[in-house]
């Protein structure tokens, strides 16, 4: 069975843009307009929830189904884009995605009802379902294997560069003129941002259309993928991590809105700097996982989100702080493994496999997002620490057992075989 996307193009015989060359620069450079024009516009109401609580008279956990219902459309929708780019192609399914979020994200700005801005936000992330999983797939389709480990982190680094502009951007508007001009101010940057993507992404080499990719071929490809227990792992660091990692960012800025912090929302969103040691740490990952093997960085990710998670304990600001940017960095050098690593493992359905993962990840962000808000309501940040250091054990414990167990996937080699 060949794979929907990457294996069946117009040249078979393409071995892939080499690291340094002008193609491959390019490519990097348009996947970080991508980050910038998908993870801006998903996560820009996130450190304004406070205000758009007060302005739409809802609840803390009713506001951060601002987030969640984004990415669980984002959950719903990777599935049936994987299939539209094996008819089309990843570069062309990619654009009309972007701009179809951008047209539901502007017409959400001006919405006036919270049902309608939820069910808009549902849209708009239903579109950038076409996005993340496509980026990780084109990229193997154009860039060598021997660079796609370091090629997927430098894409994954990107990534928080976007979701920290939309978060930063909208803050001071929507301090001055209220949560709807922050996000609109966002929306507008996207538009800026996917037009720079449309603009400078090289023609794909590697990948194109697939007559075979119908419903039943992408069914069959993501069935495969799921009989796999080393795939099945990934997707659980996907959702445990994911879920665990929005929850802190979504319910954080209503605990330093309360004593002792007493921060206002521009200050809140100044903490979203912290993405900044992701841009870092997703970078280093991928370069350590070359020398020592994906499992290994993996874990030891892992364990820098559960001691930087541990940290915000504390009720000292300075403490809060670093113990979120240790986290932080976690987090994103075990993203850009797990990630990378899906492209690399998938024998059948790269797209479908890739399209798994955001999948599983964006049902953690949806679910145990919201379900955070509920914990962090009746028992307090204490309580909210405890479930995100338990959900990253457990992604662990998955990881670790998995890798004892084929003994073979800690080898410093298995990155570049893909165990």
């Amino acid at each position: 069975m060949s794979d929907a996307v990457s294996s069946s193009g117009p040249n078979p015989a393409w071995r892939g843009h080499d690291r340094g060359s002008p193609e491959y620069c390019r490519i990097l450079v348009a996947l970080g307009f991508v980050g910038i024009a998908t993870f801006a516009q998903l996560y820009s109401p996130q450190g304004i929830l406070p205000l758009v609580a007060r302005d739409l008279q809802v609840s803390a956990a009713q506001s951060a189904l601002l987030i969640s219902a984004a990415t669980i459309g984002l959950a719903v929708g990777v599935l049936p884009w994987s299939w539209l780019a094996g008819r089309i192609g990843c570069l062309p399914a990619m654009r009309l995605a972007l701009i179809a979020a951008v047209v539901f994200g502007a017409v959400g700005v001006v919405m006036p009802e919270f049902t309608g801005i939820l069910v808009l936000r549902v849209l708009q992330g239903l579109a950038l379902g076409g996005v993340p999983a496509l980026a990780i797939a084109y990229l193997h389709d154009e860039v060598r294997p021997a660079h796609t480990v370091v090629a997927a982190a430098t894409y994954v680094s990107g990534t928080t560069v976007g979701g920290l502009v939309g978060r930063i951007l909208a803050a001071p508007f929507a301090e001055l003129a209220g949560w709807r001009v922050g996000v609109g101010a966002v929306v507008l940057l996207c538009a800026a941002a996917t037009a720079g993507f449309v603009l400078i992404a090289p023609v794909p080499r590697g990948g194109g259309r697939s007559p075979q990719a119908t419903l039943r071929w992408v069914a069959k490809a993501a069935w495969a993928n799921l009989r796999s227990a080393g795939m099945l792992v990934l997707f659980a660091q996907a959702f445990l991590l994911m879920g665990g990692f929005v929850t802190v960012y979504n319910y954080l800025a209503f605990r330093l809105e309360q004593p002792p912090f007493e921060l206002n929302a521009f200050a809140v969103s100044l903490l979203f700097l912290a993405y900044l040691a992701g841009t870092y740490s997703s970078r280093q990952a991928g370069g350590a996982a070359r020398a020592f093997g994906r499992a290994r960085v993996l874990l030891v990710s892992i364990a820098v989100m559960v001691v930087g998670v541990l940290i915000t304990l504390f009720g000292s600001l300075v403490l809060v702080i670093v113990g979120l940017v240790v986290f932080t960095a976690g987090f994103f050098g075990a993203h850009a493994i797990a990630s990378g690593w899906v492209g690399a493992r998938a024998a059948v359905g790269r797209a479908q496999a890739a399209s798994l993962y955001n999948l599983f990840y964006y049902l953690g962000s949806s679910l145990i997002g919201w379900f955070g808000g509920l914990v962090f309501a009746v028992a307090g940040w204490g309580a909210t620490v405890g479930l995100v250091a338990g959900l990253a054990v457990l992604a662990a414990a998955l990881a670790g057992g998995y890798a004892l167990a084929t003994r073979g996937s800690v080898t410093p080699g298995s990155v570049t075989r893909g165990s």
